[in-house]
């Protein structure tokens, strides 16, 4: 089981830009799965999550209307498309995945099994 993330970079104040989570050795249709960050100095919290049924759609409050989580099923991924980006925004982004009889919270980022390695977003100047 492998998540493969991608798509970080450095971006000015409401650019955009769109991570991917490439999935393997699993079938994302039947994991929940979401986005999280790190900011440096702060504790990880979940930005984007979705439901292995497709619903149970979460929002991290400051990212609502600007971020936008989706899965292309035919390619095993999960996409993160970020807009309107701002500096608080900046933070190393992972990607997760857990079977669905996990009990989860996506805002505290605890009951998701399989993590991928962080891609770096920073929003500046």
């Amino acid at each position: 089981v492998q998540l493969q993330a991608s798509g970080g970079g450095s971006v000015q104040p409401g650019g955009s830009l769109r991570l991917t989570c490439a999935a393997s050795g699993f079938n994302l249709d039947y994991h929940n799965m979401g986005w999280f960050r790190q900011a440096a100095g702060k504790q990880r919290e979940g930005v984007a999550c979705r439901g292995s049924n497709g619903d149970n759609i979460y929002y991290e409050g400051s990212v609502e209307g600007r971020f936008t989580i989706s899965i292309d099923h035919t390619k095993n991924t999960v996409y993160l498309q970020m807009d309107s980006l701002k500096p608080e925004d900046t933070a190393v982004y992972y990607c997760a995945a857990s079977s669905p009889e996990m009990v989860i919270s996506c805002a505290t980022a605890s009951g998701y099994t399989y993590w991928g390695q962080g891609t770096l977003v920073t929003v500046s100047s």
